[in-house]
């Protein structure tokens, strides 16, 4: 079975691999868990993340925005001894800093996931890559998502974290052509 060549043999990334990355996402929470997880995937690999995932989960309140935006100073710090997440200050504080801007958002365009794809025009954007090389770490839509998102107060959001987040609630369909997983999200079954 071809898959992206990004993908290794590890369980972890075949069940990420084969049944979420580049499904598209328009479930508020889950697009929150995303922005929490990319933002802590910076300068690591994101095998190391989904590892981490279930930690995760119930350290930042099963990702519900407004239970995170309302995390205390001393809630950070007992995050900081976690070990089921990357136990990074700045990644933390990120978190819920990006869960008060995200309610916001909320508020603005009466949910993330509007907010979100309107970047790129309400449809998945589907590319046509032979080759892991020609998959871009950004684009023009992720420039501008990650421009405003930046303006909104959001931390941890570069346009290479954002096009990541992108690819992995299928905004952006990047599974190369040879893969099994291509045809099957283009055509809309996930």
């Amino acid at each position: 079975m071809n898959r992206c060549g990004w993908v290794t043999d590890d369980p972890i990334y075949l069940a990420y691999h084969d049944h979420e990355w580049g499904v598209p996402v328009h479930d508020d929470r889950k697009l929150f868990e995303f922005i929490i997880l990319e933002g802590a995937q910076a300068g690591l690999s994101w095998l190391t993340i989904l590892k981490r995932r279930e930690g995760y989960r119930k350290a930042f309140a099963d990702f519900d925005a407004q239970k995170v935006a309302r995390f205390t100073s001393k809630k950070i710090e007992a995050l900081l001894q976690d070990t089921g997440i990357i136990r990074n200050r700045l990644k933390v504080n990120a978190a819920v800093t990006n869960a008060r801007a995200f309610l916001k958002i909320q508020e603005t365009f009466g949910s993330f996931d509007r907010y979100s794809w309107q970047f790129v025009d309400g449809r998945t954007k589907v590319n046509a890559h032979k080759n892991q090389a020609d998959v871009p770490a950004t684009s023009k839509e992720s420039d501008a998502f990650s421009k405003d998102l930046k303006q909104r107060g959001f931390k941890f959001v570069g346009s290479t974290i954002i096009y990541a987040h992108m690819q992995a609630v299928g905004m952006v369909n990047d599974h190369l052509v040879s893969c099994f997983r291509y045809g099957e999200i283009k055509a809309g079954r996930d």
